[in-house]
C-alpha cells in the first residue's frame, strides 16, 4: 500500500512542477502544443475543449484547436477565418467533414451570435457554439426547402454519436458526472440575470435554482437505469411542454413527498424559456455523482462570497468531504452531527458511506431489498443531526437529506454556539452534549465575524483570557472572559462538548490557529482535552477564488492524550482546481485516506516509508505547541539524514550561543520618508538571491539615515534575509563594499559573522541558499495577521556545514568570487547609465549618487 502511495505521490509531484512554474504559456488540451496563456484560452477554449471530450464524449482525434482550422470568407476569396475549436464527424478533419464550430473570441453575446452565424453560413458545419467562459449559445443551422438558411437555438449540443433530434432523450444510465459544475452554474447565472424578466436578484435566482436542482436530484434517485428521465429538454420540444413536466415534478413529487420541507406556497417562478435553458444545461449530468457538492457550488455562484463569505461560510469541496468521512470511517449506528451543516454536504457523504456498509451487512444477512430500505431510512432518521443558524441553508439541508434518504427530522435552524437550553424543544430533544460518536464540520472562519455577548462566551474555556507562563513555556487560563472570540475557536470547543467519551471529530480550521504563537493557548487546551489523531494541511487554493485562507483538517478523539501516542500528518499540495476555481488534473486529496489507514494507528516508525502525503510523528515530538504538518515535513528529515555523514548539522541558535554569528532586524521609517534623499532604503522586494537591487525612488535623506543607522548599521559581508512576506521569505543577499550606507526594513534579518576564522560569511551565505535550508525556512514560516513570517524560528534552522576543510574553502571561494564579480558588473552598468544620461562630466550630485549606488 505504502509503495503504491509513494508512486502516486511521485507522479503527481513531478507533473505538478509544471503548475508551479510562473509561465506565460499553457499546454493546449487537444493538441498538446505549448500556447500563449491568453484569457480566452484559459477561460473558454481550454474549458470547452475538455467538456467536449470528457462530458460529451467526442474523441480528441475528431477535434482541432492548434493549428486552428480555417474557413474561407467566400468561395473565391483569399481571406480566411480561424476557428477556435473545430469538431469533425471523423478523424479526417476535412472541410466537408466539419460538424461543429466553437467560437470563443467574442465576449459580447450579440457579437458572438453574429460571428457564429457568419461562420456557420460559410462552412459545412451543422452546429455552432459561442462560449466566452461565462455564458453560451448553442445554435443549429437548418437549410430549408427554398435553399435559405435559418438558425435555431438548442437546449444543448449532441453527445458524440447522438442525433441532433435525440438531444434530451436520456435514460438514467446515460447521465455523466459533471466536470466543472461551477462553470455550468456561472453560465446559468449570467444567462438568467440578463434574460429573465422579473427575477434579477441573485438570492431569488438561487432559490429558483435550488428548487430545480431538487427536481433534478429527485428524478435521478427515483428513475431506474433504463427509464427515461423527466428532467430533460428535447430539441423539438416546445418550452411549454418542458415547463409543464418540470412544474409537475416539483408540485406532485418533490413538494408532496417532502411536504414538511417545502411549503405549499413554494413555487417555481422562472418563465418557460428560462426553465428550458436551465434544464438543457443540466440534463446531461448526473448531479448525485458530482465530484463537488452541487448545492454548495450553486450557492457559491449565485449568492457569492459577498453574502456567504461575509459570514465566513465557504462550502467544502466534495473531495475533501469524502476524504474526511473515509478517514473517520463511521459505522451504521454511530450518532453523527454537523453543527455548521450549511447545505448538508458532510451529512450526505456520511450517509452514502454508511449505506455501503449497510448493503454489505445486508448481503451477509441475506436481507431483502425492503428490509435494506427500512434499515437505511431508520439509520438516516435516527442517527444523523445537523444545525445551521441560516434558515434557508437549514431548509436546503432538510430537503437534501429528505430526497437522498430521509433524516430531515434531525436538521434544525439554531445557533450552535448558544447555550443548548435556548434551542427549540425539538432540537434539545434530539441534540445533547456528550452524545455523538462522530462530529464533522467546517465552521465559519474569520476574525471579522467575532462572537460577542457574555451569555454565549461564558460557556467556553476558550473564551477566557489565557496567559503564557514563560518559565514553563506553557499557557494557563484565567477567570476573565474576553469581550469577543473568533467563531472557529468556539466551534472547536463546542464540537468537543458534543462528542461522547471516545468519540471522534474532524473539523476544518485556519492553519494559523494551530501554528501562530499567539494562539498557543488553543493548542494547549486541545492537547489537554483530546487525543490528536491527525492533521492534514490543505493547499491555499482549496477555497479560492473566494478566500485565501489556508486551512487544515484536524482529527481528534475525546480521550486523554499520552506522551507515547502518535498522530498522522499529511501535506497536500494539489486539490483538483486552481486559484480561479477551474479544474486541474492534479488532486492528491483522494490519496490521503488510504495512506492514513495504512499508517495509523501503527506505532512502527521507519522514515524511509514516509513522504509528505502521509507520515507519523510522536506526540512527544511536538515543539512549541505547533500543529502545522509542514513544520514536521519528513522530506526535511530525509534530506538532513542523508547529509549527516558528510556534514556537521548545526543550528543557527548554536552559532548564536557560541557568538559565531549575530542576528538583527531593520526599522520602519514611514512612506513619507521615501524619496527624500539618495541614501537607499532597502525593502523586501529589493532583495533577490545573491543581489541587492536598489530602487532610487525609496531613497532617504541624511537626517533619517543618521537617526537609525546605529540600530540598523551594516558592514561589508553582512547578509540580509527576508523574514516576512510570502514567497520572498528566505530570499537573501550579501552586502558588498558598495552597499554599506543603507537602511533596511524591519521585515528583514541582518546576519553578521562575528568569527570569520571559524565560519566564513560566504560559506554561511551559500548554506542559506541550499535546498535543504530553503525547505526548512518554508516549513517554519506561519501566518501572522495577513502576512507570512519566519518570526523567531530562524534560530531553529539546521545548517549542513561540510566536514571537509577543502570543501568549505572551495564553497567560500566560489561564492565570494560570484558575489564580487556580480557587484562589480552592477557598478559598471550603473556608471554607464549615469554617463549616458549626463553626456559628459558628472556633476557633484551625480558623483555622490554614483558612489551610493
Amino acid at each position: 500500500m505504502q509503495q503504491k502511495n509513494n508512486e502516486n505521490l511521485n507522479q503527481i509531484t513531478l507533473s505538478g512542477q509544471k503548475l508551479e512554474e510562473k509561465s506565460e504559456y499553457i499546454i493546449d488540451y487537444i493538441s498538446g502544443q505549448k500556447i500563449k496563456a491568453l484569457p480566452e484560452e484559459i477561460d473558454a477554449v481550454q474549458i470547452f475543449s475538455k467538456r467536449l471530450v470528457e462530458e460529451f464524449g467526442y474523441p480528441r482525434a475528431h477535434i482541432q484547436t492548434k493549428p486552428q482550422f480555417r474557413i474561407k470568407a467566400s468561395p473565391s476569396g483569399d481571406e480566411l477565418y480561424s476557428i477556435d475549436i473545430a469538431v469533425f464527424s471523423n478523424d479526417k478533419k476535412t472541410y466537408n467533414n466539419l460538424f461543429m464550430i466553437v467560437e470563443c473570441k467574442r465576449k459580447n453575446r450579440l457579437e458572438g451570435l453574429n460571428q457564429l452565424q457568419i461562420y456557420l453560413g460559410l462552412s459545412s458545419a451543422q452546429i455552432g457554439v459561442w462560449f466566452n467562459g461565462q455564458e453560451h449559445i448553442y445554435l443549429q443551422k437548418i437549410l430549408n426547402k427554398e435553399g435559405s438558411i435559418i438558425y435555431r437555438e438548442l437546449p444543448n449540443i449532441p453527445t458524440f454519436g447522438q442525433r441532433i433530434e435525440d438531444i434530451g432523450k436520456f435514460k438514467r444510465k446515460d447521465l455523466k458526472p459533471p466536470i466543472n459544475l461551477k462553470a455550468t452554474f456561472r453560465d446559468i447565472r449570467n444567462h438568467l440575470a440578463g434574460m429573465t424578466t422579473g427575477i434579477t436578484r441573485d438570492e431569488t435566482l438561487a432559490q429558483e435554482i435550488i428548487n430545480l436542482l431538487f427536481c433534478k436530484i429527485y428524478d435521478e434517485i427515483n428513475t431506474a437505469p433504463n427509464e427515461q428521465v423527466k428532467f430533460r429538454a428535447g430539441v423539438d420540444e416546445p418550452p411549454e411542454q418542458i415547463n409543464q413536466r418540470i412544474i409537475e415534478l416539483f408540485e406532485k413529487n418533490v413538494k408532496i413527498d417532502y411536504s414538511d420541507v417545502f411549503d405549499k406556497k413554494d413555487v417555481i417562478l422562472l418563465d418557460k424559456d428560462s426553465i428550458r435553458y436551465v434544464v438543457g444545461e443540466l440534463q446531461n449530468y448526473c448531479i448525485t455523482e458530482a465530484q463537488r457538492e452541487a448545492i454548495g457550488d450553486a450557492f457559491e455562484v449565485f449568492i457569492g462570497p459577498a453574502l456567504r463569505g461575509a459570514e465566513g461560510q465557504f462550502f467544502t469541496p466534495r473531495n475533501v468531504v469524502k476524504m474526511i468521512v473515509d478517514v473517520l470511517d463511521p459505522s451504521p449506528r454511530d450518532f453523527i452531527i454537523d453543527p455548521a451543516c450549511g447545505t448538508g454536504g458532510f451529512l450526505i457523504v456520511a450517509i452514502e458511506h454508511i449505506w455501503k456498509k449497510l448493503e454489505e451487512e445486508g448481503k451477509r444477512k441475506n436481507w431483502s431489498s425492503e428490509i435494506l430500505a427500512i434499515q437505511k431510512r431508520e439509520i438516516a432518521s435516527k442517527y444523523f443531526r445537523g444545525i445551521d443558524k441560516d434558515s434557508f441553508l437549514a431548509k436546503v439541508t432538510k430537503a437534501y437529506m429528505a430526497i437522498v434518504g430521509d433524516g430531515r427530522g434531525g436538521i434544525f435552524c439554531e445557533n450552535s454556539l448558544k447555550n443548548p437550553k435556548e434551542w427549540s424543544n425539538s432540537a434539545q430533544e434530539k441534540i445533547q452534549l456528550n452524545k455523538f460518536e462522530i462530529v464533522i464540520t467546517n465552521p465559519p472562519h474569520g476574525a471579522k465575524i467575532p462572537v460577542k455577548g457574555e451569555e454565549i462566551l461564558e460557556q467556553y474555556n476558550l473564551s477566557k483570557v489565557w496567559k503564557k507562563d514563560k518559565t514553563k513555556n506553557d499557557w494557563f487560563m484565567t477567570n476573565k472572559i474576553r469581550s469577543q472570540q473568533s467563531p472557529q475557536v468556539l466551534f472547536l470547543e463546542r464540537c468537543l462538548q458534543l462528542l461522547k467519551p471516545g468519540g471522534r471529530m474532524a473539523i476544518i480550521l485556519p492553519e494559523s490557529l494551530l501554528g501562530n504563537p499567539s494562539h498557543g493557548y488553543v493548542v494547549t487546551y486541545l492537547r489537554k482535552n483530546a487525543k490528536i489523531i491527525g492533521l492534514v494541511s490543505m493547499p491555499e487554493e482549496l477555497f479560492q477564488p473566494h478566500t485565501h485562507n489556508k486551512t487544515c483538517v484536524l482529527f481528534v478523539q475525546k480521550e486523554v492524550q499520552k506522551n507515547d501516542d502518535i498522530m498522522f500528518m499529511s501535506i497536500v499540495k494539489w486539490c483538483g482546481h486552481d486559484s480561479r476555481g477551474n479544474p486541474i488534473p492534479y488532486d492528491e486529496i483522494p490519496l490521503v485516506s488510504s495512506i492514513y489507514h495504512s499508517l495509523y494507528p501503527s506505532s512502527e516508525k521507519n522514515i524511509k516509508d514516509y513522504n509528505r502525503l502521509g507520515f507519523i510523528i510522536s506526540i512527544s515530538d511536538f515543539k512549541n505547541n505547533i500543529l502545522i504538518p509542514k513544520y514536521y515535513n519528513p522530506d526535511i528529515e530525509h534530506g538532513l539524514n542523508e547529509l549527516s555523514q558528510s556534514h556537521d548539522l548545526v543550528t543557527v541558535q548554536n552559532l548564536i550561543d557560541k557568538k559565531i554569528i549575530s542576528i538583527g532586524t531593520g526599522v520602519e521609517i514611514g512612506k513619507l520618508s521615501y524619496g527624500t534623499g539618495t541614501v537607499p532604503f532597502i525593502r523586501t522586494s529589493d532583495i533577490s538571491n545573491w543581489e541587492l537591487k536598489i530602487d532610487p525612488k525609496h531613497g532617504i535623506n541624511e537626517e533619517i539615515y543618521q537617526k537609525y543607522s546605529k540600530k540598523t548599521s551594516v558592514k561589508e559581508n553582512d547578509i540580509l534575509l527576508v523574514r516576512d512576506g510570502s514567497y520572498l521569505i528566505g530570499t537573501s543577499c550579501m552586502i558588498t563594499k558598495y552597499d554599506t550606507k543603507i537602511l533596511f526594513q524591519s521585515h528583514i534579518y541582518r546576519l553578521r559573522v562575528l568569527k570569520p576564522e571559524i565560519l566564513s560569511p560566504f560559506l554561511l551565505f551559500a548554506l542559506l541558499n541550499t535546498p535543504i535550508v530553503k525547505m526548512q525556512i518554508r516549513a517554519k514560516q506561519f501566518t501572522q495577521d495577513i502576512i507570512d513570517t519566519l518570526g523567531g524560528r530562524i534560530t531553529e534552522i539546521i545548517l549542513p556545514i561540510p566536514k571537509e576543510n577543502n570543501q568549505r574553502d572551495k564553497i567560500s571561494y566560489e561564492t565570494k568570487r560570484i558575489v564580487t564579480e556580480r557587484s562589480e558588473l552592477r557598478q559598471k552598468a550603473k556608471k554607464i547609465l549615469i554617463e549616458i544620461a549626463s553626456i559628459g562630466k558628472l556633476s557633484e550630485e551625480e558623483e555622490e549618487l554614483s558612489t551610493n549606488l
